[in-house]
């Protein structure tokens, strides 16, 4: 399921040629991602790592984690949008045994500054350690 999911995000920026426009699609998916309920952006929540205020939630139902996402910096919360709908309704097992460096096939390094680059390895770090809670 994590799988599929993160591959139909790379197959949709891979169609997109200009990197500005891959850029403006991230973007433009974090401004349609619904918006996150203030009470929940507490330090908690905070991602380590982001250049700007970030918040990653996790809703544990059942045997599945379900997540919700926002940030203060568009990019950001299309990037934390994004990771977090690709694991969300995954059991702790299928994301503790999913390798994050499928990631890396989305050629965000080339796209991202090296300090977004590294918020969103914080991101899979803290969606790592809600599997581990």
């Amino acid at each position: 399921m994590i799988k599929g999911k993160l591959e139909r995000y790379i197959q949709i920026l891979g169609h997109i040629e200009d990197n500005q426009d891959k850029f403006l699609w991230i973007m433009d998916f974090g401004k349609n991602s619904r918006p996150m309920d203030d009470s929940l952006k507490i330090r908690e929540f905070e991602v380590q790592g982001c250049q700007s205020q970030t918040w990653l939630v996790p809703h544990f139902v059942e045997d599945r984690i379900y997540f919700t996402a926002d940030s203060a910096a568009l990019i950001s919360k299309g990037m934390v949008c994004l990771i977090a709908d690709v694991y969300s309704g995954s059991s702790a097992k299928d994301i503790n045994d999913f390798d994050q460096k499928e990631f890396e096939k989305m050629n965000l390094k080339t796209l991202l500054t090296p300090g977004r680059n590294n918020g969103v390895h914080g991101m899979l770090k803290k969606i790592k350690h809600y599997a581990r809670v």
